[in-house]
């Protein structure tokens, strides 16, 4: 059995391999960086470390995400860099074995690569997310990378 964060985006819960998360967090406004695609809400502080903030709502329905008391931030380590995603509500951490998670045979699977997976439990399905091919699934994932190390290096030390 493998752990797995679970959480909701709109009415659709998703999983993610615990392996990359690094926190989950209370949503915390985010600073914006301009010139940045509209799913990237800007950026945050989190232990020292600026880490861009995107709208999980917007990459995957195209409408930005309401806040709520329930809004949170999932920190997932992204290559060499952390990346905090906005989502509805983290719910759990999840025991899901192998043997219950199905490839996808969607035809969009060209188009959403970082959809994994489905995880079948006994009483729900859960879409398995992958954050590192979904970041770097972005057009503008080294713009991104940029723009996070350009902000960095103009911070007094």
């Amino acid at each position: 059995m493998d752990k797995y964060v679970v959480f909701r985006v709109e009415r659709e819960h998703y999983v993610i391999s615990i392996a990359y998360v690094v926190s989950i967090e209370k949503m915390t406004a985010p600073t914006a960086v301009p010139h940045m695609p509209d799913y990237m809400a800007g950026v945050v502080r989190i232990r020292g470390e600026l880490v861009p903030v995107l709208d999980m709502r917007k990459l995957l329905y195209g409408r930005a995400i309401e806040e709520t008391d329930q809004t949170r931030l999932i920190v997932a380590a992204v290559d060499d860099l952390s990346v905090a995603f906005i989502v509805d509500e983290a719910k759990e951490i999840a025991d899901i074995g192998q043997d219950a998670i199905q490839p996808l045979q969607l035809m969009s699977a060209e188009r959403t690569p970082y959809l994994v997976g489905m995880a079948t439990l006994p009483d729900r399905l859960l879409t398995v997310l992958d954050p590192r091919v979904l970041f770097n699934h972005l057009e503008e994932a080294e713009e991104i990378r940029e723009q996070v190390a350009a902000v960095q290096s103009d911070e007094p030390v």
